[in-house]
């Protein structure tokens, strides 16, 4: 990482620099050999009273004292692609928006407040995408009294790590005390190979969900709101691998909109996996859509879903960026 200008180590940031990524070196220690040197790579996305905040891709902030700075400079938004579709992060947050549509939804600005009775917090959200219209602690005190005339806590939904993505957000909700619940990864990659696996013909597709499905859904209990929101997007798709009993061996989602499939809820009967069963199911899945006129893939992982993050590897996925849901801080009277 080159930081030098003739030769020299160089601080080329400054506060004007805000929302810009950049990459820093910092004095992190000492040992018997001299200085210990750090480098970090993130949007910077404050600078108070000789503290930096840096957010990295996957939503880490990071805190460094200005005195510990040797080097600093300004680096390209996002590294180049070499695989898999391009796309913005606000291209993918619509889309992944209306693969999970609420029941209730109302604009704040260019802002989207969405609820579904607190099923799936990507139902029961606000997405910040754009201008509230109005200054952000205003913004922020609508979202809360409109999730609580609800009876919901308030969620927003942000991301990291791409381009218009909301590292300078996340660091603002985090110093007004929203805490960050759930981090997760929003993974993108090309169709078709999806659909190359051989057919598997006990995968069965069907437009909406019967009970056997839902009693392999993960969300046990799915009520009237629940399968509302399953069900909503542009073309929803549900696969099934009957099992020996009542209870399906594997099951999936995919929601067909214009260029992208968004795949969600492939699960599989512990006792039937390393068959691949879920690679059977993604394949039927990608071979509707591409019937559809789709062409890209998307989906969405927690980090420390280890099965799923192989098989997505596997099927060439990558990662887009990083997305989080904070949680309003309570409120106490007096």
């Amino acid at each position: 990482m080159e930081f030098t200008a003739g030769g020299r180590l160089e601080v080329r940031i400054s506060g004007a620099d805000v929302g810009k990524r950049v990459s820093v070196r910092r004095v992190s220690g000492d040992d018997s050999a001299g200085r210990i040197f750090t480098d970090t790579v993130g949007v910077l996305t404050s600078w108070d009273d000789g503290v930096l905040l840096i957010t990295r891709r996957n939503g880490e902030g990071v805190r460094i004292e200005e005195s510990a700075l040797v080097a600093g400079k300004v680096v390209p938004a996002a590294p180049a692609r070499r695989r898999g579709p391009s796309a913005t992060y606000p291209e993918l947050a619509r889309v992944a928006s209306r693969a999970w549509r609420p029941v209730e939804s109302e604009r704040l600005g260019e802002w989207e407040l969405r609820a579904a009775e607190g099923f799936t917090r990507r139902a029961n959200s606000v997405l910040p995408l754009g201008d509230p219209g109005v200054p952000l602690d205003e913004a922020l005190g609508r979202v809360r009294e409109w999730y609580e005339e609800r009876g919901l806590p308030a969620y927003a939904q942000t991301a990291t790590g791409a381009e218009g993505a909301q590292e300078v957000l996340c660091a603002e909700l985090e110093r007004r005390g929203w805490t960050r619940e759930v981090s997760a990864e929003l993974r993108i990659a090309a169709l078709a190979p999806i659909g190359d696996a051989p057919e598997a013909p006990h995968v069965v597709l069907s437009r909406e969900p019967d009970r056997a499905w839902l009693a392999r859904y993960q969300r046990k209990g799915a009520s009237e709101v629940a399968l509302k929101v399953l069900c909503a997007g542009p073309s929803v798709w549900f696969a099934t691998v009957p099992g020996d009993g009542e209870v399906p061996a594997a099951i999936g989602r995919c929601v067909v909109d214009g260029r992208w499939a968004g795949f969600a809820a492939v699960e599989v009967d512990p006792a039937q996996r390393r068959r691949g069963l879920a690679t059977d199911v993604m394949a039927a899945l990608a071979r509707r859509a591409l019937d559809e006129g789709a062409s890209a893939a998307w989906l969405q992982v927690e980090a420390d879903n280890e099965p799923a993050r192989a098989l997505y590897n596997r099927l060439g996925f990558t990662t887009h960026h990083a997305y989080h849901h904070y949680r309003a801080p309570e409120r106490h009277d007096g």
